[in-house]
């Protein structure tokens, strides 16, 4: 009986880590394009609107599948939509590798953002599923993501700097990557039984419970603030670095993403063991702190002030996703949890997505400084009201536990 309970448990152990290293890979791919718009628009000739719209789509196309498939798992398993995700994101590598157009990158991005929507509810259900400890799960969800993010730009800048086919290569990779993941999957343990529902469960709906919709409300300036950084970087971020700040290697596209991705990362991992209300309020003053800072880079102009400020931009990144994230799954029945995490991910893309959407629009009219510096006064005032929603929470929380005490 023993010998069984420590091969489920090695089991287990393996999954939750298999499930760790596909979101990994997915978050990879997500930012592997955004240190080759620069080239991608050099070879083809398209605007910065069309450079975010090419972003944008793929966002979109994430939340459509979000919506519609978040909670899907809960009914037909973690395991068949997971293998589902994964292939469609092979797919989607083999579009980029062919793509000789922007069309192409039309295309690419929004199978791409299918398969990424329809993996991100069963992802961050299944590690919470199969996590060992408490808390850990939403540890990882949180941190993994970020340092995807930081590890596909950098690794995509490196390949456009030293290695041959700058546009192919990485693509190669991936697409390898991922048809070795979705082989894996065989050993990941199936933690969810299959119940009536499925399709029904197809038809667009958020997905907040009652006990968590208090706690929503108080995080989503956090959630805008953090992901609507993260979209002008992943969109823009490149364009700043070469028109407005002058630096025109191939790798600091790449590495101010990497700055911005992996301090967040590491800021998940250091801020483990806070409570939530630390984590965002910590993060909201570091994400303001940091977005004053990029403003003045900007304004001076001043490369080496620009990735400081990216630094502590990000550490608030990590900080805040954290803590909202784990403040809003913490009240969630495992039943309900994929279609809240799903919930949680379309409040997130919005902000990813619309907000760099509309500066990309800007720049192409008023120009690329003057909007990344009106985004960036928005992405301020956000974090600041993220800090004040939290401590008012937390306040009106403990008075009222004194009262029934």
């Amino acid at each position: 009986m023993h010998l069984l309970e420590r091969r489920a448990a090695r089991r287990r152990s393996l999954g939750f880590w298999l499930v760790a290293t596909a979101l990994f890979l997915l978050m990879f791919a997500a930012s592997a394009p955004s240190p080759l718009y620069v080239v991608y628009q050099g070879l083809w000739g398209f605007s910065p609107a069309t450079l975010t719209a090419v972003f944008a789509v793929y966002v979109l196309a994430l939340l459509a599948m979000l919506v519609s498939a978040g909670g899907l798992s809960d009914f037909v398993g973690r395991r068949p939509v997971l293998a589902a995700a994964i292939a469609v994101e092979a797919v989607s590598m083999l579009l980029f590798l062919l793509a000789d157009g922007v069309g192409w990158l039309y295309a690419a991005r929004i199978l791409q953002g299918v398969g990424t929507g329809l993996a991100t509810g069963v992802i961050s259900a299944s590690l919470i599923d199969l996590e060992r400890r408490p808390g850990f799960g939403a540890l990882v969800n949180s941190a993994v993501p970020t340092a995807g993010l930081a590890a596909g730009a950098l690794g995509t800048g490196l390949l456009v700097q030293y290695a041959p086919a700058p546009t192919r290569l990485v693509y190669a990779l991936l697409l390898g990557a991922f048809v070795l993941t979705g082989l894996a999957l065989a050993v990941m343990p199936e933690p969810v039984r299959r119940r009536h529902g499925a399709l029904r469960s197809l038809l667009p709906e958020l997905g907040v419970p009652k006990p968590a919709r208090l706690a929503f409300v108080v995080v989503l300036p956090s959630l805008m603030a953090t992901w609507s950084l993260g979209g002008l970087y992943l969109s823009l971020g490149r364009s700043l670095v070469v028109e407005v700040l002058g630096v025109t290697s191939p790798i600091a596209g790449g590495l101010v993403i990497f700055l911005l991705m992996g301090t967040g990362s590491v800021a998940s991992v250091l801020l483990r063991g806070r409570d939530s209300r630390t984590a965002i309020v910590a993060g909201g003053l570091l994400l303001a702190g940091g977005v004053a800072l990029l403003l003045l880079a900007l304004a001076l102009p001043s490369p080496a002030l620009f990735f400081a400020g990216t630094v502590v931009s990000g550490s608030g990144f990590g900080a805040s996703f954290l803590g909202a994230f784990r403040t809003a799954t913490s009240l969630a029945e495992p039943g309900s949890r994929a279609a809240l995490v799903a919930t949680l991910y379309t409040a997130s893309y919005l902000s990813f997505s619309l907000p760099s959407l509309a500066a990309g629009l800007a720049a192409t009219h008023l120009g690329l400084h003057p909007s990344a510096t009106g985004y960036g006064l928005v992405v301020i005032v956000l974090a600041l009201t993220a800090v004040a929603a939290t401590v008012r929470f937390a306040r009106k929380t403990r008075d009222r536990t004194d009262e029934s005490g």
